[in-house]
């Protein structure tokens, strides 16, 4: 399943990075897209939703 998210304080490179990371901590197959200029980060994953959103709000960062 594909998840799209809004994550309104990923402001660079290095934070698409740290939510690279943090999703791949839930699903290490997952493959992820994120992009800090529009915000949204793409996830194929088999991973459930919550548990993604979790990982990335422990990262530091907010899921609208």
């Amino acid at each position: 399943m594909t998840l799209e998210f809004t994550v309104p304080n990923m402001a660079c490179a290095d934070c698409a990075s740290t939510i690279t990371k943090a999703v791949k901590t839930v699903d290490p197959g997952a493959e992820v897209k994120a992009d800090p200029k529009t915000k949204q980060v793409s996830i194929a994953t088999q991973a459930d939703e919550s548990a993604v959103k979790e990982a990335i709000v422990s990262a530091g960062y907010s899921v609208a």
